[in-house]
């Protein structure tokens, strides 16, 4: 009998199983793919991300990876240049790109030390239920063999496509169509500063990651989705030259080292985040377009929420559900503005006033500075509207 049984050992699940054994609970961590291996994503940590890994000292694992800092931002729109940087949170002014078959393993592995029973390819085919219906526990396949193991909760911290939520019945809360198609590789030869370009229609980012690469991301609309992935390679191409030429330029002396690789299936929800006996956490319990690269960080920020409301209740019922409630709201209220956030820029639409707005931030140093803090979730957008800026304006 496990206290947690966490599924997916990935940004939100192994933080929250290492969490949960460092608070003395016995947990349990399946992961249905090997260890180290790649997935679709940005992989950016964000300024409160790195603070999350600074707190758990994992933060110099993460550097060891040699992944560089992410310490000045160039964002264009426009006629418009911000470059500079945010004063970050917790003394962490920089984030990092390291690529997902590098962090996850530092993550997992901290959970094995801090006493989670960790099992790579195995996977979940179901859950157990009570006479009342409350979970407790898991169907497991591993290495052809079936079998099941028995917790006091069950947290499925596997992704969008969630097996926990689909057998726990989680009903969607919030839902938004999609807004955009991705598609990403990697590149050689190609300098650069973590880098956003806008306009009507496209996106485009450029992140300096490990091994000297680059990662270079294009977004289009989600209406051009059955045109674009006829020809994602050419669609990919134009979108860099058309939105942002001068990074298209640098791409002329490069070498893409890797496949392009993409998606249509950018979902937007949240989901219900708890009920009796189970939990959801990351991108199991709430997803959304990942132009803004928040999913990471917002990970690891659920993933402490989480414990921090748990841990020491897991066998201790009538408790536990009120902490799981409470976590739930909490949840729900921390990811609202982010969720918004992401809507409005994956809507890929340049609204004159905004540009009014952007003008005016570039004016100022101090005013760029708190720009790029809201960008990275350190701070809401409400701190932008400072009476010198509502002055200019």
């Amino acid at each position: 009998m496990f206290d947690a049984i966490v599924v997916g050992a990935r940004c939100a699940g192994s933080p929250t199983a290492m969490l949960l054994a460092r608070a003395g609970h016995r947990v349990l961590l399946v992961e249905r793919g090997e260890r180290g291996t790649d997935t679709l994503s940005t992989h950016v940590i964000h300024q409160p991300g790195v603070a999350a890994l600074a707190r758990w000292g994992l933060l110099d694992r993460v550097r060891a990876t040699g992944c560089p800092p992410l310490d000045r931002v160039l964002y264009r729109v426009a006629d418009i240049r911000l470059e500079g940087s945010g004063d970050g949170v917790d003394g962490q002014r920089a984030g990092y790109a390291p690529r997902r078959r590098l962090l996850d393993p530092v993550l997992s592995d901290a959970a094995a030390e801090a006493g989670v029973e960790v099992r790579h390819r195995c996977s979940v085919t179901g859950l157990l239920h009570e006479d009342s219906g409350r979970v407790c526990g898991v169907r497991l396949r591993q290495g052809g063999r079936e079998f099941t193991e028995r917790a006091h909760l069950v947290i499925g911290a596997d992704g969008m496509r969630s097996t926990v939520a689909e057998h726990s019945g989680a009903r969607e809360t919030q839902r938004t169509p999609r807004l955009t198609c991705a598609y990403y590789a990697y590149w050689e030869g190609v300098p650069s500063l973590l880098e956003l370009y806008e306009r009507p229609g496209g996106w485009v980012a450029s992140v300096p990651t490990n091994d000297g690469a680059t990662l270079v991301l294009a977004y289009l609309p989600q209406s051009r989705y059955a045109e674009v992935r006829t020809d994602a390679d050419a669609a990919y191409t134009e979108q860099i030259r058309a939105t942002a030429p001068t990074l298209h330029e640098r791409l002329r002396d490069g070498r893409r080292v890797e496949q392009l690789r993409g998606t249509g299936h950018q979902e937007n929800f949240f989901r219900q985040a708890s009920g009796p006996g189970w939990a959801l956490v990351g991108d199991a319990g709430h997803h959304k377009d990942s132009i803004t690269a928040r999913g990471i960080t917002d990970a690891f920020l659920q993933a402490e929420s989480l414990a921090g409301h748990i841990a020491g209740l897991l066998d201790e019922r009538p408790r536990l559900d009120e902490a799981l409630d409470a976590w739930a709201r909490h949840r729900d209220e921390a990811m609202a503005e982010g969720y918004q956030a992401a809507l409005s820029a994956a809507r890929l639409e340049t609204h004159p006033k905004r540009l009014s707005l952007l003008r005016a931030v570039a004016s100022e140093p101090e005013l760029t500075s708190t720009y790029f803090d809201v960008f990275a979730g350190v701070k809401p957008p409400t701190a932008l509207y400072t009476p010198r800026l509502l002055a200019r304006l």
